[in-house]
């Protein structure tokens, strides 16, 4: 009986010892820098759709843009400058006549004065508008 008790402490200490060896390392966990959330890239030809639809009479079939109206899209060092979702941003609010970088003198509105147009739909534009250039 003595040589069983001392059989279950051997045990016992061995266990102990082994999960102690298996304990990991001492160093802080490390941890992730937040980034930010991604701009879910858009879908072209559904663009192209939503485009037609709303874009097009100021910036043209072929994102050429009309003189008087709207910049064309084709040669535009704004867009090729700013990510999507400054894009996506800037299409939300539009830019006034008044605003000191509006070169037209005309309103560029909200959403391209399609107040139903969803963040994903503008995404969408974007991503057609990019293949013009």
């Amino acid at each position: 009986m003595k040589n069983n008790k001392l059989f279950w402490l051997i045990m016992m200490v061995t266990l102990l010892i082994g999960l102690a060896a298996c304990g990991g390392s001492s160093a802080a966990p490390e941890v992730e820098e937040p980034t930010a959330t991604p701009v879910p890239a858009g879908d072209a030809v559904a663009g192209e759709t939503q485009y037609s639809q709303t874009c097009v009479a100021c910036h043209g079939i072929g994102g050429e843009g009309i003189d008087g109206l709207g910049k064309p899209f084709t040669t535009s060092e704004f867009l090729r400058e700013n990510s999507d979702q400054e894009m996506l941003e800037f299409i939300k609010v539009g830019r006034p006549s008044g605003d000191p970088l509006n070169t037209t003198g005309i309103d560029m509105p909200a959403k391209g004065g399609n107040p139903a147009l969803t963040d994903e739909q503008i995404l969408d534009i974007i991503a057609y508008i990019r293949t013009l250039q």
